[in-house]
């Protein structure tokens, strides 16, 4: 279960929080639960994202709910380490898609006495580890995995099994492109696939 530390005197340090999960997990709308919570609590929030997830909105993170708040995009993670240093709170959303500069971007933050929420995706459409999210998720104080449920079978989805044809490493997509599985369904699509 998720603690969430809400000390915050003058010689506590910051700390990071990651949430991961596969898609249509919820990360996104837990990410903006969490950032909402602390603007309502008067803390100053700024939130990232990449400058190239596009996909509702150019400016604004936006879950698959559609529950919006508005967003800084950036094009590297050094641009967060300038942009965030005088918040409360970062928020940082689809974190695997940024540059391995953003693990250390994170703990600059966190060392300086700021509270940094992250989401992303922990695996990749083929079931590895997504870019940096394993640094971050090593680092972090506090880790929560979401899980959306499996449509074939009604187990736990642990993964984001791509049903287009492409192979790129990054394709942004929704329903159309992707599909929340559980673990035997992703382990026969891919031996299927392979054959």
């Amino acid at each position: 279960m998720f603690l969430e530390n809400t000390i915050n005197h003058a010689k506590q340090s910051g700390w990071m929080e990651v949430i991961c999960g596969s898609m249509f997990s919820g990360k996104t709308e837990e990410l903006i639960r969490r950032l909402r919570r602390a603007e309502m609590a008067g803390q100053a929030v700024e939130i990232f994202k990449p400058k190239l997830d596009v996909r509702y909105d150019e400016s604004q993170v936006v879950s698959h709910n559609d529950t919006k708040i508005r967003s800084t995009p950036v094009e590297s993670s050094s641009e967060i380490l300038l942009l965030g240093s005088n918040c409360d709170v970062v928020g940082i959303d689809e974190a695997q898609f940024f540059d391995q500069g953003i693990v250390e971007v994170a703990n600059t933050l966190a060392n300086n006495g700021i509270r940094v929420v992250i989401a992303g995706l922990d695996m990749d459409f083929l079931g590895r580890p997504f870019g940096p999210m394993p640094h971050l998720m090593a680092t972090a104080e506090y880790v929560t995995k979401v899980h959306a449920i499996c449509k074939r079978t009604g187990n736990l989805a642990n993964y984001s099994l791509r049903i287009t044809e492409s192979t790129d490493l990054v394709e942004l997509g929704e329903v159309q492109s992707y599909e929340a599985v559980s673990r035997n369904i992703f382990v026969e699509e891919l031996e299927n696939r392979n054959r």
